[in-house]
């Protein structure tokens, strides 16, 4: 089974209908989503009315995986570079 998609609009109109009808079950059954669907997309709409709906993944969730890959990266040069110090400054004795 998959998933389907929405497109923004479709959800914008869907949440519209919700508020000027305010009964979600009958909202939900005439447009062949589950009620559940409609109250996430409201909260989405309500939180963050300028875009809701970022599409496929939220960009700054995105950044932030890079940049803790490349925080981890650099954290492991570290520490090789502080075990290389360690054995080219032993002295022979």
């Amino acid at each position: 089974m998959s998933r389907r998609s929405y497109t923004e609009e479709f959800k914008r109109e869907a949440v519209a209908l919700l508020e000027r009808s305010n009964n979600k079950a009958q909202v939900a059954r005439d447009l062949g989503i589950h009620p559940n669907l409609l109250d996430k997309w409201r909260s989405k709409i309500r939180s963050n009315p300028d875009r809701p709906f970022p599409g496929k993944g939220n960009p700054q969730e995105e950044e932030l995986a890079m940049l803790k890959r490349e925080n981890a990266r650099l954290k492991e040069e570290v520490e090789i570079l502080k075990k290389a110090v360690g054995i080219f400054s032993k002295r022979p004795q």
